[in-house]
C-alpha cells in the first residue's frame, strides 16, 4: 500500500483555505434582507452577519407601540440573519463541490 503524497495533500489544503477566504470575502460584500410585520420592518445584513440597515415604516412609528416595534425589529433582524446563514451554507456547498470535497452539510441519514 502506497503512502499518501503529503505535498499534494498540503497543496490541496492550501487551495481549499484560499478558496474559503475568497468565498468569505465575497459573502461579506453581499447582503440579504429579512422582514416582519408584513414588510413594515426590514433589516439588511451582510454575508459576514453584520446588520447594515433597519427600516421601519413611518405608520408603524406613528402607533407609538414600543413593544410591537421592538418585537418586529428583532424578528426582522433574525429573519435577515437566517437568510444570510442560508446564503453562506449554499455558497460553501457550491465551493466544496467545486473542490471535490464531500458536502459537509448533506444529511447522511445516520
Amino acid at each position: 500500500m502506497s503512502q499518501p503524497d503529503l505535498g499534494a495533500l498540503m497543496q490541496k489544503a492550501q487551495e481549499m483555505q484560499q478558496r474559503l477566504a475568497k468565498v468569505q470575502a465575497e459573502l461579506a460584500a453581499r447582503s440579504v434582507e429579512g422582514s416582519s410585520g408584513g414588510g413594515m420592518v426590514r433589516a439588511t445584513v451582510t454575508g459576514g452577519l453584520r446588520v447594515v440597515s433597519i427600516s421601519i415604516e413611518p405608520t408603524l412609528l406613528e402607533t407609538g407601540d414600543r413593544d410591537m416595534i421592538q418585537d418586529l425589529t428583532a424578528a426582522a433582524v433574525n429573519a435577515a440573519l437566517t437568510n444570510a446563514q442560508r446564503m453562506m451554507q449554499e455558497e460553501l456547498q457550491r465551493s466544496s463541490a467545486d473542490l471535490g470535497i464531500p458536502n459537509p452539510f448533506q444529511n447522511t441519514g445516520g
